[in-house]
């Protein structure tokens, strides 16, 4: 009986802690953005899709270590089914998400190429240690990719600041970069904690909730089976789930859609190849 109440208090901390820290960690994001001179969508897809597909690695690595590599497999197909059809489904009820015709053009169809290369190096049914290299230097030239082109059509605020149409604009523009300069270092820390400290908060709380969450299926005599295709399966795509809606909610939702491509481009590439690095075995 203690374990029980433990166990419901553990999900509703959980559930609290989750929602603060996807608070603060969008947040930190977002204002990291903006010193960074960054878009939303690239920091969306680099720095919170990847932070948010921390559980995902950490339990394919943990399952190929242990012999399990299957485990970790399903956990990468998985999180991205969920971050399609869950995810980026409760995130528009919630806040209709408008979407770049870029993203269309160019990072959804290199989604969509991910995982067209992840089934042609599983046909043979292995995943082998150079499958996991094939597939890490994808995600590597993916990510560098993206950061090439959004460097490339991204304008920085200090370029607009430096075009003013008047020297009293001039003046003004000057003035108020030499303070923003001044207070940046201060902003970047506050934005880096922030970023840092929320994103092991936001894990934390969904392992927390995903501990209560099977004790008390378990002490209600639910199989080890349903228990792993639902709430582990779940668990592992709250920190998405949790980011992308805090981020629609902010009106940041070229972040919010980073987040699902992101997330979905680090689970098919990164996820995936960690059991053909760590273990190479067979595909289930």
């Amino acid at each position: 009986m203690t374990m029980l109440l433990l166990s419901f208090a553990a999900v509703i901390a959980g559930l609290l802690l989750l929602i603060w820290s996807a608070d603060r960690f969008v947040d930190g994001a977002s204002l990291f953005a903006r010193i960074a001179g960054l878009s939303p969508l690239l920091v969306g897809i680099l720095i919170v899709g990847f932070g948010t597909s921390a559980p995902e690695m950490l339990v394919a690595s943990i399952a190929a270590l242990e012999g399990n590599s299957g485990l970790g497999i399903g956990n990468a197909i998985g999180s991205n089914i969920s971050n399609i059809a869950l995810i980026l489904g409760i995130t528009a009820i919630i806040v209709p998400l408008s979407v770049k015709h870029r993203v269309v053009k160019v990072e959804l169809p290199l989604v969509l190429g991910a995982g067209i290369l992840a089934f042609a190096l599983l046909w043979d049914g292995t995943l082998g240690r150079m499958d996991g290299i094939i597939l890490m230097l994808t995600l590597f030239a993916v990510m560098s990719f993206l950061t090439y082109l959004a460097l490339q059509h991204d304008g920085k605020p200090a370029d607009t600041l430096s075009n003013a149409g008047s020297n009293h604009s001039e003046q003004s523009a000057k003035a108020g970069g030499e303070a923003e300069s001044e207070a940046a270092p201060q902003g970047l820390k506050y934005a880096l904690f922030w970023t840092i400290a929320g994103l092991l908060l936001l894990i934390v709380s969904s392992k927390l909730l995903v501990w209560g969450a099977v004790n008390i299926a378990q002490t209600f005599g639910i199989s080890d089976l349903i228990i792993g295709l639902t709430i582990i399966a779940i668990g592992t795509s709250l920190p998405e789930l949790a980011a992308s809606i805090i981020s629609a909610r902010k009106q940041q939702v070229d972040m919010a859609v980073g987040n699902v491509v992101g997330s979905n481009l680090f689970n098919t590439l990164g996820v995936l190849a960690l059991p053909g690095l760590l273990r190479p075995d067979s595909v289930p």
